[in-house]
């Protein structure tokens, strides 16, 4: 039988040791400007509770906040800014960190009035467009096609046989149907893993979720992308996949997801 998910425990309200910087002029970040993945970022801090960085247009110091809440229908979200303070009329830069492998970060230009029932949530629409900066060091490798490259685990009984499609030295990206994610979610700890990556190398290791995403395909439906990353990894492994990945024939750099 299928356990269903559990939901993610919050983080607890932000400390000032939180507190991230913008990206730099130096970095070279990718815009996102789909309302659905601008949605999904928002969502999935909500979750979270992960700390949000706020710096008002002519402040030194910045404000923290989290996510409260979205809504992707209308679209718009509530920023939380408990155990701080609203931000004046005008324009603030929000950064946040996305699974510890992206900095997100946008711009809001508004009143920042509370909604009627908390003096200190403030409703905003989603922004335009944000700046993403993947922030993984590591090259990534696709998976060939015809090679078994799969992660093998077990939760509560039930196991479960993933495929992969792509993987570096710091986690792997996983493939499945919806009905195959019961029991999954973002921060879910899979221990035990194992990753056959090809005929010549099976590693084990303890994983974990750091992004659920639906899309669909032509020849296979309705598909869910697992992005995990790795919870604990020995130098030995680290090192064993360093030269896998460098030396695989497949070796290129995808998009960050």
């Amino acid at each position: 039988m299928n356990t269903p998910a559990k939901p993610v425990i919050r983080k607890g309200p932000p400390k000032s040791s939180d507190a991230l910087n913008r990206i730099g002029g130096n970095a070279e970040p990718h815009e996102m400007r789909d309302p659905f993945d601008i949605g999904e970022a928002l969502s999935a801090l909500s979750l979270s509770g992960d700390p949000v960085t706020v710096f008002p247009a002519g402040w030194i110091e910045p404000l923290l906040a989290r996510i409260e809440s979205v809504d992707p229908e209308l679209p718009h979200f509530v920023i939380d800014f408990s155990g701080a303070e609203r931000p004046p009329a005008g324009k603030a830069i929000l950064v946040a960190s996305l699974g510890g492998n992206a900095k997100l970060q946008f711009e809001l230009d508004q009143s920042w009035k509370p909604v009627p029932a908390n003096a200190l949530h403030v409703a905003a629409e989603f922004p335009a467009s944000c700046l993403v900066l993947n922030r993984r060091a590591a090259r990534r490798v696709e998976t060939p096609v015809g090679v078994n490259y799969t992660a093998s685990f077990r939760i509560k009984g039930t196991q479960f046989d993933l495929p992969l499609y792509d993987f570096s030295q710091g986690g792997v990206g996983l493939r499945a149907t919806p009905e195959q994610c019961f029991g999954l979610h973002v921060g879910k700890k899979l221990e035990g893993v194992r990753l056959e990556l090809g005929p010549n190398l099976v590693l084990m290791a303890d994983l974990e979720v750091r992004l659920l995403r639906p899309f669909r395909t032509f020849l296979l439906g309705e598909q869910v992308q697992i992005g995990c990353s790795f919870a604990a990894i020995s130098m030995q492994m680290q090192q064993t996949l360093e030269r896998f990945v460098t030396s695989g024939a497949v070796e290129r750099r995808v998009a960050a997801r």
